[in-house]
């Protein structure tokens, strides 16, 4: 890939729509900033792909779990432009094929936490999601010991409202069970 000049402005959605796809970095739009990371370590993807199975396998059949989609969660200048590891969406929304989806398409956005994404996943990214309306939030620890902790909105923030490690039952907003000691483990 050739170097491509760096912004020296706040992107549009126009812009960023116009980037090339470049599958060697983790890509994300904040305000208006591009923000370039490396793609996650194997750890990481291992935790993405597991977890997704099982969302697929325990998931009711009219939603459907997408990994690492482009959600427009900030639409107006300067607009900012997440991936989260996972999102659950309608089934009949993911049928449509988006290029990115919308927050109130999003019921559940869920972030694992990397090194270097601790401060983004646990304070920003949730204040982000939240400001936009995505009713549930889950941010998963892969660190010794996997954990899982589960927010819903009320009122404009995200309360928790269960989680934990080991054998983890979580309610809403569908019914699952998982048992995080296996997430990184065959």
């Amino acid at each position: 890939m050739s170097a491509m000049p760096w912004p020296d402005h706040l992107l549009t959605l126009e812009e960023w729509d116009a980037l090339p796809e470049d599958e060697s970095y983790h890509i994300e739009l904040v305000e208006g900033i591009l923000l370039v990371a490396p793609k996650p370590a194997p750890k990481h993807q291992v935790a993405m792909k597991r977890l997704g199975t099982w969302l697929d396998e325990q998931l009711p059949r009219d939603v459907v779990a997408v990994p690492d989609v482009d959600v427009l969660v900030k639409p107006v200048a300067p607009i900012t432009m997440r991936a989260p590891d996972m999102v659950i969406v309608p089934h009949e929304r993911f049928l449509e094929y988006p290029k990115r989806f919308n927050p109130d398409d999003v019921l559940l956005a869920v972030e694992i936490v990397s090194p270097g994404t601790g401060g983004t996943d646990r304070v920003m990214k949730p204040a982000e999601y939240a400001a936009a309306g995505i009713p549930h939030y889950w941010l998963v620890e892969i660190d010794d010991p996997v954990t899982l902790t589960a927010f819903t909105l009320v009122d404009g923030y995200y309360e928790r409202v269960g989680g934990g490690t080991g054998k983890v039952e979580i309610p809403n907003p569908f019914p699952v069970v998982f048992e995080l000691d296996e997430l990184l483990s065959r």
